[in-house]
């Protein structure tokens, strides 16, 4: 395809398929999760004679410490048996919800079943119950007899915008680099990379045009990596105009610099040549096209 529009927008296009299908499978073959909940609600227990306990103090100190709670081993050990989990496996899955200013606490569990999630919620709600946290002051109680189950994966909306969002993203980073990377340079660039291997040359090169007006800048930097002056070498009849104008707008340096620069025509016969005859230690970093 000659359009080079055309072509970019076509491996655009690509490049969003090929990656919205792939996050959009992942998403949607993922395990299925469920989310079982009960709510604990604090409330006032009968007052033992001579305690001096206040009920609503001791709600306000004591009900944070659920979430630990719902973690400590002895809980866990109590409520793992029905679970399918281990007690280090169940500490997990667990999450605890506190509503402020209500008494009233929310313990989330997941498990990759509804059965297992809404009896392990039940089985760690009764744990935590039995564990009398607010004693004597107070007790908890579970606010329903029965669990509230849900799915929570696959979360199809979620999943469906996230490969979206993966999709777009890939379709323009294509377009991106197309656009850095002018279609005929990089045809270029891989006939002369392709010679170069032939030659036994495998080390990366830079390739470049001698008409782009930034050619001079991006071989100062190169130079300044490479850790030596560059030497431009013209290696066909017509490269020596192009190459002595490139070497007056580089650095100057003492004609000893080991990091080499052809500026060749289209003959890379001439360039893979001049390659093989380099001085020991002179190591090709860049070829200019002329």
């Amino acid at each position: 395809m000659k359009n080079p529009l055309a072509r970019t927008v076509i491996l655009g296009g690509a490049a969003a398929l090929v990656i919205g299908l792939l996050v959009l499978t992942v998403g949607l073959t993922r395990g299925e999760q469920y989310q079982g909940r009960v709510s604990l609600l604090a409330e006032p227990a009968e007052q033992v004679a001579g305690s001096a306990a206040q009920y609503g103090e001791v709600v306000s100190l004591a009900l944070p410490a659920l979430v630990e709670l719902a973690r400590s081993p002895s809980v866990l050990r109590a409520a793992a048996p029905g679970s399918g989990f281990s007690p280090e496996e169940l500490g997990r899955q667990v999450s605890v919800e506190l509503v402020p200013a209500s008494g009233l606490a929310r313990l989330s569990v997941r498990a990759p079943s509804a059965e297992r999630a809404g009896a392990t919620a039940s089985a760690l709600g009764e744990a935590m119950i039995d564990a009398n946290l607010l004693a004597p002051a107070g007790r908890l109680r579970l606010l329903d007899s029965r669990p509230d189950v849900a799915a929570i994966t696959p979360d199809v909306p979620l999943v469906a915008g996230l490969s979206l969002v993966a999709a777009v993203a890939a379709g323009l980073a294509t377009a991106a680099i197309r656009r850095l990377t002018p279609g005929k340079l990089r045809g270029e660039a891989g006939s002369v990379r392709r010679s170069l291997a032939a030659a036994g040359i495998h080390r990366p090169v830079t390739v470049l045009r001698g008409d782009d007006p930034e050619t001079a800048d991006r071989l100062t930097v190169l130079g300044i990596a490479a850790g030596s002056p560059l030497r431009v070498v013209p290696v066909a009849p017509d490269c020596g105009e192009v190459a002595a104008k490139l070497a007056a707008a580089l650095p100057a340096g003492d004609g000893t610099g080991t990091a080499v620069v052809a500026v060749t025509g289209r003959r890379y016969d001439e360039l893979i040549a001049a390659a093989a005859v380099l001085p020991s230690g002179a190591v090709l970093v860049a070829v200019v096209l002329a």
